[in-house]
């Protein structure tokens, strides 16, 4: 799905997704001493405003300038302030060594794109700083639930990992996870994600 697409998706007054964190992102950044986080493909902020709240200096990074919007009102409503930047990551520059998180979540894109924008994420995070990759494993079409039905779109713990190699970052953790979610019946399912924390 394009800009304009994502702008139409987000385009509601109700969130698309939750207004609390991605339960990864919670449980691997909760303790961790704030800085400089950068939130790559960002969406409607929940991760971004969330690490906000924890005296993170958040920039939020999304193609979409709809959900950005949506992103900075969600900070204000919380007593919190967030920078946005509209960009399409396949030619986003985030520069070298600058911040202490770099987060990417969810983003799905075919293995022409994603590659160079992992090793660009992962070569943005300063000495001691972390990145973090959360992604739908391509393993999820199988065996677990919801997230994109195109296997060219999912991740894979592999892929990340070589995607990141040449940064030079160390793994601490790198996983096919399962994630409790609720579905369309009420009913409790598990999705599987592609999950990687690695420090510099």
């Amino acid at each position: 799905m394009d800009a304009a697409g994502w702008d139409e998706r987000y385009a509601g007054t109700d969130l698309v997704w939750s207004a609390g964190p991605n339960v990864f992102i919670e449980e691997i950044c909760a303790g961790l001493e704030p800085g400089s986080a950068l939130d790559l493909a960002a969406g409607e902020g929940r991760n971004a405003v969330w690490l906000a709240e924890r005296g993170w200096d958040v920039t939020a990074v999304d193609f979409s300038s709809v959900g950005l919007d949506k992103a900075r009102r969600m900070a204000q409503e919380r007593g919190v302030s967030i920078r946005t930047e509209v960009a399409d990551l396949t030619g986003f520059d985030p520069g070298v060594a600058g911040h202490s998180l770099v987060l990417v979540v969810y983003l799905h894109l075919g293995a022409r794109e994603l590659p160079a924008i992992l090793e660009r994420a992962a070569r943005a995070v300063a000495p001691g700083g972390r990145l973090v990759v959360v992604g739908h494993d391509v393993e999820n079409l199988d065996r677990g639930t919801g997230g994109p039905q195109v296997p060219e779109v999912l991740t894979t713990v592999p892929g990340v990992l070589e995607a990141i190699e040449p940064a030079g970052l160390t793994v601490e953790r790198a996983e096919v996870a399962e994630r409790r979610v609720t579905a369309v019946d009420g009913s409790q399912a598990t999705a599987l994600d592609t999950v990687v924390v690695a420090r510099a």
